[in-house]
């Protein structure tokens, strides 16, 4: 599959030199260190660009990353992988990481070839960008999760743990996501801090009863449980809120704001 960029020019911009120019401010020059996972929110980069792109100037170039994100659109299967093919943003075409999508498939029978479910989907392919300015070579594997039930994620989170560990090369595990949606800034900072909460104390089991007992309309809290289940069984031990923000920051509208967090994992 060579998938054609989806949300370029409304997510960010669709002119190479434009978005090199706008990536560039978001991702400050930082010493470099190793994690296992992070969390990246995925809105547009002008709401949410400063908050990804400080996780991303903190992290050393892997060859290989798997990239979860929520499914938005509700189409396609609800564990949607794609083992084959590439995907074009406007710095070029990042190759799928076949070998590892394999892998990932044979690990978790849960995974489904589809297309249907990336074909739109702007969480992950807004990651992509912020990759390829950072270094000239990479691969990854997109999955789409659209499931709720805590045990798909948890058998998907163990999987990927699996593969990592057996893997030769060192690969990093993104959980694409925003946090709260749409309440006033003052709600939303409470909710939001519960989830983050949960995320620092590596507890996905505990951030996904907070999600759901506390309301919490946070879009990626399934790739953000599958992440952390992984991270955990791969010897993660902390967790480092790098930076926190909401839209209200960008817009100076704070009657209904959501949530962007980014987190390190190590």
């Amino acid at each position: 599959m060579h998938r054609l960029p989806a949300v370029a020019g409304r997510f960010y911009p669709a002119q190479p030199a434009e978005l090199r120019r706008e990536l560039e401010g978001y991702l400050p020059n930082q010493p470099k260190q190793a994690a296992i996972g992070c969390v990246v929110p995925h809105a547009g980069i002008m709401y949410s660009g400063h908050v990804a792109g400080a996780v991303y100037a903190r992290l050393q170039p892997f060859p290989s990353y798997i990239i979860l994100c929520p499914n938005h659109s509700g189409y396609g299967q609800p564990l949607a992988i794609l083992s084959e093919g590439e995907w074009e943003t406007p710095l070029g075409d990042v190759p799928i990481d076949a070998a590892l999508a394999r892998a990932l498939k044979r690990s978790c029978r849960l995974l489904e070839e589809d297309e249907a479910a990336h074909r739109f989907e702007h969480s992950l392919e807004v990651q992509l960008p912020f990759l390829q300015l950072l270094q000239s070579e990479l691969r990854f594997v997109p999955i789409a999760v659209g499931v709720g039930r805590y045990e798909p994620l948890e058998e998907l989170g163990r999987a990927v743990a699996q593969v990592v560990k057996e893997s030769k090369e060192t690969l990093l595990i993104v959980a694409s996501s925003d946090l709260n949606h749409y309440e006033p800034d003052a709600i939303n900072r409470v909710k939001d801090h519960k989830a983050i909460e949960r995320i620092l104390a590596l507890d996905p089991r505990g951030l996904y009863d907070t999600v759901r007992r506390e309301d919490i309309s946070m879009c990626g809290f399934g790739p953000t449980v599958a992440m952390l289940t992984a991270a955990r069984l791969l010897g993660a031990t902390r967790g480092e809120l790098v930076r926190y923000a909401n839209s209200g920051d960008i817009t100076g509208d704070r009657s209904a704001v959501v949530g962007y967090a980014g987190i390190l994992i190590s």
